[in-house]
């Protein structure tokens, strides 16, 4: 009878991990604040739990050691920094700049406008590795060119949505400075269960390398798709009309050379140094960082105090949003395993037909579909720790390949209707002649894209895993 009893509280008690995770969509489907509902439904739930011999509250006490670690941890040292480069660079002009050279360069051509603020995009993610700050740059400034020059606003809508979301895939992302932080605890974690008591480590730098060859095949993916709406309906991406006072020939190469040294130099110093292992990712942030002061200091004619300010401002703002979060999610990671949710999620991922592509492919739907409800960051801290440890235990499971997954498929949520936060960002910052249906109408393609380019990576998996290889021996 005592074995009944306790079975049956153990499978009550999972019924409240269960119920748990289901209070918090809901709760965040209806718009409360992330931060306090992880917390805020994870101790109530624990409290019930308690109250009903289903859950221990000394589990609670390894929570101060655990927001002490997060507090410490070097490697997320590197989301203020990479924030605060990615704000200032919006103040330096550099996107300006650059789309205005680059539109000449390929703008005599049908859809050589779309095909520049692709390249630009990938810059400004490159040097930036902030969503939001890119869609804001982007939409400000490109939106307005493509209509004047005749271009359909959903295709204009759809190119600038997308290749803002590009600073979620391409180094130094935030997303996957926050991947690799996860991944590596989890990593260690499944080879310790499988008892390597010297397990190896995927790192940051294992993530940024991995995230390139991907990053470029998407870029292509989504010329080629410009190319052949510019082929298909050339009214939809029409040629610019030569300017007859523009430079030409040496003239505009020397002025596209001067665009592009300052974000080329930028990103080799940040990039560079971490691939070639010169430098930690968090080291390199505060290079980046430096730089991004000195480049706003000599193209901001002597503004730049007032745009130091603002830029300390908005990276503490977005850098406590993301820490508290993370604060958030630890207390519903201690709750969640607290009533046996680990175990759970561990028996129904196991028992999955398919094995391990079995159960990776449930959680990429899962993820997808929570990217409907919740930020890229939420589902990093609340579903990553508990996933990823399950998956890198089971056989022929890549760290690298796996954590590039899981960007990419972020990455598609910020972009699918009708709750994707790029819509918002756009449409935050269109021109009226921008309406939310020309947006939702025109990111669909890009995010069939985006999708199409999963199915790739799932079948060609040394897309992400042979240039860490190259440099770092594997993971």
């Amino acid at each position: 009878m005592g074995h009944s009893l306790r079975q049956g509280c153990g499978l009550m008690a999972e019924v409240f991990a269960i119920l748990l995770v289901a209070a918090i969509c809901v709760a965040l489907f209806a718009g409360y604040p992330v931060a306090f509902t992880l917390g805020g439904v994870s101790l109530a739930f624990a409290l019930a739990g308690s109250a009903l011999d289903l859950f221990s509250l000394g589990f609670l006490g390894a929570l101060p050691q655990r927001i002490f670690g997060v507090m410490t941890n070097a490697v997320l040292l590197a989301i203020p920094l990479f924030i605060f480069m990615g704000v200032m660079l919006e103040r330096s002009r550099i996107a300006e700049d650059l789309l205005e050279t680059m539109g000449r360069l390929f703008g005599p051509l049908r859809g050589g406008l779309g095909i520049s603020v692709i390249v630009v995009g990938v810059l400004l993610a490159a040097a930036k590795g902030v969503v939001g700050a890119t869609t804001a740059t982007m939409g400000l400034i490109v939106l307005p060119t493509m209509l004047r020059f005749g271009y359909d606003p959903r295709l204009a809508a759809g190119v600038v949505a997308a290749t803002a979301t590009l600073a979620q895939i391409f180094p130094p992302a935030t997303v996957l400075v926050l991947l690799g932080d996860q991944l590596g605890n989890a990593y260690q974690a499944a080879q310790l269960s499988k008892g390597i008591f010297a397990p190896a480590s995927v790192t940051v730098s294992d993530l940024f390398a991995g995230a390139l060859v991907p990053g470029f095949v998407l870029v292509a993916l989504y010329m080629l798709y410009v190319v052949a709406v510019a082929i298909l309906s050339p009214q939809s991406a029409p040629a610019i009309p030569p300017d007859p006072k523009a430079p030409r020939g040496l003239a505009l190469l020397g002025r596209l050379i001067a665009a592009l040294i300052a974000p080329l130099a930028l990103i080799l110093a940040v990039l560079g140094s971490i691939l070639a292992g010169v430098a930690t990712p968090t080291e390199a942030a505060a290079v980046g960082a430096v730089g991004a002061i000195v480049l706003a200091a000599l193209r901001g004619e002597g503004r730049l105090w007032p745009a130091l300010v603002a830029t300390v401002m908005k990276t503490a703002q977005m850098t406590s949003m993301i820490f508290v979060i993370l604060i958030g999610a630890t207390m519903f990671g201690l709750i969640f395993r607290g009533f046996g949710g680990d175990d759970l999620v561990h028996r129904g991922l196991s028992d999955l037909p398919g094995g391990s592509a079995g159960a990776i492919m449930v959680v990429m739907i899962a993820m997808f579909l929570l990217g409907f409800v919740m930020d890229a960051f939420e589902i990093i801290f609340v579903i990553v720790p508990i996933v990823a440890p399950i998956l890198l235990a089971m056989p022929g499971v890549d760290p690298v390949w796996l954590g590039i997954m899981m960007a990419m498929n972020l990455q598609t949520s910020y972009i699918h209707p009708p709750l994707g936060p790029t819509l918002f960002f756009l449409r935050g910052v269109a021109p009226p002649e921008i309406t939310t249906r020309h947006i939702y109408v025109g990111i669909i393609p890009f995010v069939v894209i985006q999708l199409a380019a999963l199915v790739v990576l799932w079948f060609v998996p040394g897309l992400a895993t042979a240039l860490p290889r190259a440099l770092y021996g594997g993971s």
